[in-house]
């Protein structure tokens, strides 16, 4: 049960504050403190969803108490209870981090709105931080393989520069792992990342999804819609299978690299954008651009940097982490304590081609958690793998 601490050298404001907020919350307990000493001792050992203080308290003030708890634990939520000669000093809360002041005497319903609302931007705060976390989780790169530590160093490199990169590699051997990761260390890590898979969108869609359109550009453009590149403004674009988009489509790529402006489907103005483009393909672009499928000009200009991601088999010394890592992740997923892999199911999985890659053995795995014993033996891999 999350808790309420609420910081009152006045026992009786301090009970009656509790008892009505008990009714609007029940699903929440409440500490009291007598001064902010007192309320700084249960802050350190304990965890609070709201603190509800008074200015003007013995040994501690509620505005010293804000600020040495803020430094402690800087997530918290404090609002501030203030006297008419204290406006000030709230005021002056305000800016050092508390979410909201109370004056005295008290408006009860203020005090409910102002509470409830607190709360509930916490409780997004924290919503928004764990699927932070599980984006994270989802893009790790595992292993320890001298391939993998070398794409973490070039990662490293590039990934403060606005630098283009081409990510090269097999399907499944996990390029936008790499893109997550340059994007995630750069300085534009806190603008969003964009991702558009251009073998999926068809040919006659793809400059629409690109650019964007207007209302009536062509049939079924039934209003005005933003394309990819003025949605990744300030942040990161990432064109999967970069090598499959239409040459109509690479030219208008190549004027918005070189303009850094974009033009709507069926409109005369000009947006400008400021992106960064990174880049993945399974192609060999130089036979691509032999065949005359890509232009060499728009190649030139997005593999400033290439980074080339081996396939599984390059890097075998991995798969017993990789298999470890999917175990406890699939566990998570089912709400079940992950299986044990023996170390002869390991071995036999190593011994295998995976010509799908770190995708074909995510779902290997899967497929050995839900049929195989606990934990999974050779004689599993041999019944429900076929290679």
């Amino acid at each position: 049960m999350q808790k309420i601490l609420i910081v009152e050298d006045e026992k009786a404001i301090a009970g009656v504050l509790e008892n009505i907020l008990k009714e609007e919350l029940p699903d929440y307990e409440f500490v009291l403190a007598e001064d902010g000493l007192e309320g700084y001792k249960h802050i350190e050992k304990d965890d609070f969803a709201l603190i509800i203080s008074d200015i003007k308290m013995p040994k501690l003030s509620g505005t010293e108490l804000l600020k040495q708890s803020l430094n402690l634990k800087p997530d918290l939520t404090f609002i501030i209870i203030s006297g008419h000669a204290d406006i000030d000093s709230a005021v002056s809360a305000l800016k050092d981090g508390a979410y909201d002041f109370i004056s005295k005497p008290i408006d009860i319903n203020r005090l409910i709105t102002s509470v409830k609302n607190a709360l509930d931007k916490r409780n997004l705060a924290t919503e928004n931080k764990n699927l932070k976390k599980k984006v994270s989780k989802k893009y790790q790169m595992i292993g320890e393989s001298d391939a993998l530590k070398k794409i973490q160093e070039m990662i490293e490199k590039v990934a403060t520069s606005d630098a283009r990169v081409l990510i090269t590699g097999p399907n499944g051997a996990g390029k936008e792992l790499v893109a997550h990761a340059i994007h995630a260390q750069s300085d534009r890590s806190k603008g969003p990342m964009i991702e558009v898979n251009c073998a999926a969108i068809p040919s006659e869609l793809i400059e629409s999804e690109l650019f964007g359109h207007v209302k009536g550009s062509f049939t079924g453009a039934i209003k005005d819609k933003q394309g990819k590149f003025e949605l990744a403004d300030k942040g990161t674009i990432f064109l999967d299978e970069i090598g499959d988009m239409s040459l109509i489509a690479q030219a208008k790529v190549l004027r918005t690299l070189q303009e850094n402006k974009v033009s709507p489907v069926g409109s005369d103005k000009e947006i400008k954008v400021d992106v960064r483009i990174l880049a993945a393909t399974n192609k060999n672009m130089q036979k691509e651009i032999e065949a005359g499928r890509f232009r060499e000009d728009l190649y030139h200009r997005l593999s400033v940097i290439e980074i080339y991601v081996p396939p599984l088999s390059e890097r075998k010394e991995d798969i017993s982490l990789l298999v470890k890592h999917f175990a406890n992740a699939i566990g998570d997923e089912y709400g079940t304590a992950p299986k044990k892999f023996s170390d002869e199911a390991i071995k036999t999985l190593e011994s295998f081609s995976w010509t799908g890659n770190i995708r074909e053995l995510r779902n290997v795995v899967e497929r050995l958690i839900i049929l195989g014993e606990n934990p999974v033996s050779k004689e599993d891999v041999a019944n429900f793998v076929r290679k």
